[in-house]
């Protein structure tokens, strides 16, 4: 009987079956490194440029999707619903307290007036992301040299601006006209670059003049033309309170002033009305004259001593008192002894 040989590295019985569950755990394997590094997800905020072998692809929007891995496609992700903030003139540390600081950066701020004079102006820019290509590609920096970029660009516009207005200008009314140009022309040379962004806004925080006793005078300046308009606005105010009142009260005097003018109008016309009618009467006969003068003549006399009772006759030659005044006295009151 001969002796077989079994082969140091092969295993006998089911060696065929473990080669096989070995094949299949490697598949099993491959398939879930496939699906492990092949999906990645893109946030709301964001979009997703997708590389294959180090070339552009596509973008890829929010959600879930899949590249082939193994380093055939790379992701890079850029924050396109992100708002950057450029500050110039001062930083904002977070921390547990935000710390405001500007010492630092005094040389951002110093600018040259059209009138000669120096100007703190701080300020800030803010800008998104609307490219993520062109961001990523065609101006190939990291990001902090694009802010760099970004950050000169914006600050020689704004110098340029300040430079061409006087210091009162600038700390007063062109301040919206130098955020709305700068931002113009700061957008327009970016775009110019290619470098996929947008400027949101420009907006000068504090514009002051030098510290020191230049300062103290133009803040002098500033609360005198702040008193101005607050004389001019209380002025105003009282001025559309008693306005009203007193047109109202020249109204009502006038409406007065018609309506006695309009009742006295209608007296006289009734009067003429009715001295017509009368003097019709007294020329109609000499008895009718005669009539209507001795009617007109007590009508007077009851009209003159009705409405005074103080009234005094005297005879026609002056020699002395009627007695119509005691008779009257007496009719009234009882006869004096």
């Amino acid at each position: 009987m001969s002796d077989a040989k079994v082969h140091p590295f092969k295993k006998k019985g089911n060696g065929n079956i473990k080669g096989s569950q070995m094949v299949v755990l490697l598949i099993l394997a491959v398939i879930l490194i496939v699906l492990v590094s092949g999906f990645y997800k893109v946030d709301q905020t964001e979009e997703a440029v997708v590389l294959r072998f180090g070339r552009f692809y596509k973008i890829a929007s929010p959600g879930l999707s899949f590249k082939i891995p193994f380093g055939i496609d790379r992701v890079e992700k850029v924050p396109v619903q992100r708002t950057y903030t450029v500050q110039f003139g001062f930083r904002t540390e977070p921390g547990e307290e935000t710390r405001y600081s500007r010492e630092d950066y005094i040389k951002e701020s110093l600018m040259l007036t059209g009138d000669l004079n120096i100007v703190n102006v701080s300020w800030i820019l803010q800008y998104q992301i609307v490219d993520p290509k062109a961001w990523l590609f065609n101006f190939r920096e990291e990001d902090r040299r694009k802010e760099k970029t970004i950050r000169d660009v914006a600050q020689s516009d704004v110098n340029e601006r300040v430079g061409d207005r006087a210091i009162f200008e600038v700390m007063s009314d062109s301040r919206t006209e130098i955020e709305v140009l700068a931002q113009e022309k700061i957008e327009r040379i970016l775009n110019g670059y290619e470098m996929g962004v947008n400027i949101t806004s420009v907006q000068l925080q504090d514009v002051l003049p030098p510290e020191g006793t230049v300062q103290e005078a133009f803040q002098d300046v500033n609360k005198s033309i702040q008193d101005k308009d607050r004389f001019i606005n209380e002025g105003l105010e009282a001025y559309n309170t008693e306005y009203p009142l007193a047109e109202g009260e020249a109204k009502r005097l006038i409406r007065e002033a018609e309506g006695y003018a309009a009742s006295r109008v209608n007296i006289a016309r009734g009067d003429v009305a009715r001295f017509i009618s009368v003097y019709e009467e007294y020329s109609q006969s000499n008895a009718s004259r005669s009539i209507m003068r001795d009617r007109l003549y007590y009508e007077t006399l009851e009209q003159v001593l009705g409405e005074d009772s103080q009234v005094e006759l005297v005879d026609r030659n002056l020699q002395g008192f009627l007695p119509i005044k005691n008779l009257g006295e007496t009719a009234g009151g009882g006869a004096t002894e």
